[in-house]
């Protein structure tokens, strides 16, 4: 499996399997947990964007990457680049302070 072989496609049929299950249950179901830094968003929500990324992969290589198969952060080969390399706009959390 090529790490990053992901199509936006993909990358849509995970944020709909997300919307169907929630964040909590989608999160357990892969083993991922809540997004620290990057977050994906889309059509006005936030997603956990290495949880995604990695999910992702299931639908082009038939199982997604493990937390530990991958960065989440930025740089060449990282989730954040693979999402906005298909047009995905990636933000941070807000801090408590500043919601």
């Amino acid at each position: 499996m090529e790490k990053g072989a992901i199509s936006r496609d993909d990358i849509l049929k995970t944020l709909a399997e997300y919307d169907d299950l929630g964040q909590e249950a989608f999160l357990d179901r892969y083993k991922y947990g809540k997004a620290s830094t990057y977050l994906l968003l889309h059509d006005g929500r936030e997603y956990d964007s290495k949880a995604v990324a990695g999910v992702a992969h299931k639908h082009r290589h038939g199982r997604p990457l493990e937390h530990g198969e991958f960065s989440g952060g930025v740089g060449r080969g990282h989730a954040v680049e693979w999402l906005k390399r298909e047009g995905f706009t990636i933000g941070v959390p807000r801090s408590p302070e500043n919601s």
